[in-house]
């Protein structure tokens, strides 16, 4: 069994692999990154109710892996780059050989991988970190699951300017409802409802078209989301609606939210990353 632990700015993920198959996912949340990696695989073998000699090596990454040694609790442990490992479990939950890997977390990498090759195609400070900040000034919301919640009881029509309300119908190839402007119909009629949904779709967007851009630039035309932001449905939806029009296909793998911490545990030789 291979453990793959992925040490983020605000959870550890950690994650037991046999094969090409994954038994466990587990996540903690742990400010240093001893304790979190260390934690994080207790987490991990308490759930699968194994013991450390069934572990072969375990795999860190994430920006918290340069913080550990060579060795965790007597275990070999190896270090990989943090797109590599973005690229190799993306690619590998998709079933792909070529795609573009978004890494939707606290901020958002983009990722081209084709075949044995990784690059890095450049990345936002986008992410989940900014839909929290603006939910918790613009709402007062400190978690994604009432603003997620809220958002549900939300009309669009009430915050952001459609191309339809600047021309009266489609333009080229943009629908009457694609959005024109971001919050730009935005009234103190506008609801906190309201609200919450045009901070996940403004997110949702930004993302679906630095996606599109990145893709374009490396002529990948698979998209694969993963990151923890996968978790939130209605941004998901928005992006897989609207890349429609790009002609670009999204996937949302299974294990996606883990995709990083699967990587580092699926590491291969024949990738590189540059």
């Amino acid at each position: 069994m291979i453990v793959g632990i992925d040490i983020g700015g605000t959870t550890t993920d950690a994650v037991a692999i046999k094969g090409k198959n994954v038994i466990r996912v587990v996540s903690i949340t742990a400010s240093d990154p001893v304790a979190a990696a260390s934690g994080a695989l207790g987490k991990l073998i308490a759930t699968l109710g194994c013991s450390l000699s069934d572990i072969e090596t375990i795999v860190a990454t994430g920006g918290g892996a340069a913080s550990l040694d060579t060795t965790i609790l007597g275990i070999p442990l190896k270090k990989i780059d943090e797109i590599s490992a973005i690229g190799i479990g993306g690619r590998a939950l998709a079933g792909l050989d070529e795609a573009l890997v978004v890494s939707m977390g606290t901020g958002t990498p983009f990722v081209s991988v084709k075949d044995t090759k990784i690059t890095h195609v450049g990345g936002t400070g986008v992410g989940g970190g900014c839909l929290m900040g603006l939910a918790k000034h613009i709402l007062n919301i400190n978690t994604l699951k009432t603003l997620e919640a809220l958002a549900e009881k939300g009309n669009l029509r009430n915050v952001d300017l459609t191309v339809g309300d600047i021309a009266g119908g489609p333009v080229g190839a943009l629908p009457t409802d694609a959005t024109a402007s971001n919050f730009g119909k935005l009234s103190e009629d506008s609801s906190d409802a309201d609200r919450a949904l045009a901070i996940i779709n403004l997110i949702a967007e930004t993302l679906l078209v630095l996606s599109v851009f990145a893709a374009r630039s490396c002529d990948q035309k698979n998209i694969v989301l993963t990151g923890k932001l996968i978790r939130v449905k209605k941004l998901v939806d928005i992006m897989k609606d609207r890349g429609k029009m790009f002609e670009m296909k999204f996937i949302v793998p299974k294990y996606g939210e883990y995709a990083t911490a699967i990587g580092a545990a699926m590491t291969v030789r024949e990738f590189t990353a540059d």
